[in-house]
């Protein structure tokens, strides 16, 4: 009847989830990057077909013109009203007049010397070249470059709002699956959408349907069960004890009523695992003084008088269900005798405040378990492979029944090995 708290503790990552969003929003950044170039590429494979031949003869005929305006030899001050008024850049390289708008920037920005496209050559001797000069942009390279980067920040946000609603039921699906893992299957998983991921959440709440009416079918058969076999069993015990008492018979007697008692116990286990196992256990609280209750379970118990009993003075009633905190108590002291009999010290039972409520701890001082199974001793019908046989076993529902008592209180149950021995406390908030 060895157990502890199984782990059972369901830890949901999110690391797929959240790798999806971003290789979504990736998927979106990269598309719309690629459609901007495949874009930009067409264009400029349209534009360079014809463009230069179609633009030619505009721009010789307006450099043409400027060249005039500029007069012989050029003005400088036409040249500079020109540039203020214009985004160009002009230089003049002659015999009388030698000029640049932009002496900073070199050769850099001009068309080729001998290009008729952006050189002329005036009648006096002067070369006029023209380039490209200082355009918006380049006047506030730096706004335009935080503009830039608000722009691309806020695409990436409404990028990241998007694959959040698009991927919306995913969260409402894994919210479901924990409630169901629960064993909570009132709350179906809301159907916000009719696609695939909508689909999916249908198919889940039928699957937890069908899951819930199959545990509760499995609850009311074992509890019909469980009380059909009462009748019989307690009849059978009846007629036992009324066989005459026989020295010749006396040891076959003993073990048929202990087989009785053991099965009565089992149905008891049984029916009250069932009840407490149920979201909508039902518990009867009143207040009730934990340490004059362990004493009583202790004095009752056959050999309850060895075990150690170290009760805090003065703890107040604690409102709890008299009969299921009985059992966890018998279990757990019954579970320390058995596992403790050939200890050199006797099972000790601590009852003490303990943050927001009380603490119990029973430890034995036996072989304990192994670590590996300490993860498993409170499952039902589990049992340890030391407790499996007839004089110190049980089936391996004490446990189960002591951690079902404690979580149907709001508490929990814990067990770690003492070194020596086993040691189990259950942590009792304040209702």
């Amino acid at each position: 009847m060895r157990g502890a708290v199984p782990g059972r503790s369901r830890r949901w990552r999110h690391s797929l989830r959240h790798s999806l969003r971003v290789r979504l929003i990736v998927v979106f950044v990269l598309l719309a990057l690629a459609m901007a170039a495949v874009f930009l590429g067409g264009m400029q494979r349209a534009f360079s077909t014809g463009w230069r031949d179609a633009a030619r003869p505009l721009v010789t005929d307006y450099m043409d013109r400027i060249v005039t305006e500029l007069g012989t030899p050029p003005d400088v001050a036409r040249a500079q009203a020109l540039v203020a008024r214009l985004p160009i850049s002009i230089r003049i390289e002659g015999p009388s007049v030698r000029w640049d708008s932009h002496p900073d920037r070199g050769r850099h920005g001009f068309g080729p010397r001998n290009s008729d496209w952006f050189s002329r050559v005036t009648a006096d001797g002067h070369r006029v070249s023209f380039g490209i000069g200082t355009l918006p942009w380049q006047r506030e390279p730096q706004g335009i470059g935080w503009i830039t980067l608000a722009l691309l920040l806020l695409l990436i946000a409404l990028a990241y709002a998007y694959v959040r609603r698009l991927l919306r039921p995913l969260d409402d699906i894994r919210a479901g699956a924990e409630r169901f893992g629960r064993g909570a299957f009132d709350t179906p998983i809301p159907l916000r959408r009719r696609d695939e991921l909508g689909d999916l959440a249908q198919r889940i709440n039928t699957m937890a349907h069908d899951i819930q009416g199959m545990l509760d079918a499995k609850r009311g058969l074992l509890l019909a069960l469980s009380h059909e076999l009462r009748s019989p069993l307690t009849r059978a015990r009846l007629n036992a004890e009324l066989l005459p008492a026989t020295p010749e018979g006396a040891a076959e007697r003993a073990a048929l009523l202990r087989d009785l008692a053991e099965m009565r116990d089992l149905i008891s286990d049984l029916l009250e695992s069932e009840r407490l196992a149920s979201p909508h256990a039902a518990l009867q609280r009143e207040p009730v003084d934990l340490a004059a209750l362990v004493r009583e379970v202790a004095l009752e118990h056959p050999e309850g008088g060895r075990a150690a009993l170290d009760l805090e003075a003065g703890l107040p009633a604690f409102p709890v269900d008299r009969s299921r905190l009985r059992l966890l108590v018998r279990n757990l002291l019954d579970n320390a005798l058995r596992h403790g009999a050939d200890a050199a010290q006797p099972p000790r039972v601590l009852l003490r405040r303990g943050g927001q409520g009380v603490e119990l701890e029973v430890r034995d001082f036996g072989p304990g378990v192994a670590p590996a199974q300490l993860a498993h001793l409170t499952e039902p019908f589990y049992r340890t492979d030391g407790a499996r046989q007839r004089s110190t076993g049980g089936v391996g529902l004490g446990m189960y029944l002591c951690r079902l008592v404690a979580e149907a209180h709001g508490g929990t149950l814990a067990v770690r090995n003492a070194e020596p021995g086993l040691a189990v406390s259950v942590a009792l908030p304040v209702a």
